[in-house]
């Protein structure tokens, strides 16, 4: 289990909460890394255990330099492994305790699967997740899963599996239906989403079909950082619409 945290008072306390950082510095720091993370992919992960920020009087998270290492282990074991939360928390209490654990190995393919080089007129093959696996990471059950799909939130590739993304998704998916917002309601958000790509890939669809691997890499870094860019523009916009600020 994780150390519990005790409280202090005075000058130490205070110096102890100097380092603290707020939701918003801590989804700055992780976006070098993972910039597809969200504040509402941190509160998750609180929601789960996977990480305990401390909380001023008034409520605000506030997250040491430990806390942000422990949710970079979470994302990273999250992108390059795929396992369900239960996995992860196992493996980072047994960290924690000094045991040494063994993570599989990352399923970027198929066994047997070639890689296919990179840029050669496709994206690089990503990691996928297969159906249970997708159902355990959810938590959910084979009926609300195919309510997804029959809303577009999520969709399998051709043999079956899913991509990566579509973990955050169904997470996401869930903690929304804590707040009653079922799945239903937010086809509006998949149809956004669906336009915002297509704006996107209009921008580097000419450089993805040039002769040059090396502009076609570009491409790929370029679709990244419009994405990132689209992503802030709508929560932006969101916020400003309801007339809140997220913390």
């Amino acid at each position: 289990m994780r150390q519990t945290r005790s409280g202090g008072a005075g000058h130490g306390a205070a110096a102890a909460d100097s380092g603290l950082m707020s939701i918003g510095t801590v989804l700055n720091v992780l976006r070098d890394e993972f910039p597809e993370v969200t504040i509402s992919k941190i509160r998750f992960l609180e929601s789960e255990g996977l990480v305990e920020p401390r909380r001023t009087p008034s409520g605000y998270r506030k997250f040491s330099a430990g806390d942000v290492e422990r949710l970079g282990h979470v994302l990273r074991m999250q992108r390059d492994h795929y396992l369900p939360l239960k996995v992860i928390r196992e493996h980072l209490d047994a960290m924690e305790r000094g045991e040494a654990v063994e993570l599989p190995a990352v399923g970027r393919q198929r066994e047997g699967e070639a890689e296919p080089e990179p840029f050669a007129g496709h994206a690089p093959t990503t990691a996928r997740i297969g159906r249970e696996e997708l159902l355990a990471a959810a938590g959910v059950g084979e009926q609300e899963l195919a309510e997804w799909e029959s809303y577009g939130l999520v969709t399998p590739l051709a043999d079956g599996a899913y991509d990566a993304e579509s973990v955050t998704v169904a997470a996401l998916v869930v903690e929304l239906g804590r707040f009653g917002i079922e799945p239903r309601h937010l086809r509006a958000m998949k149809a956004a989403a669906d336009r915002e790509a297509g704006l996107v890939d209009q921008v580097v669809a000419p450089l993805r079909r040039h002769r040059n691997p090396q502009t076609r890499a570009h491409a790929e870094a370029r679709a990244k950082e419009l994405a990132g860019l689209t992503v802030r523009l709508h929560s932006a916009l969101v916020q400003t619409a309801l007339g809140v600020r997220l913390p």
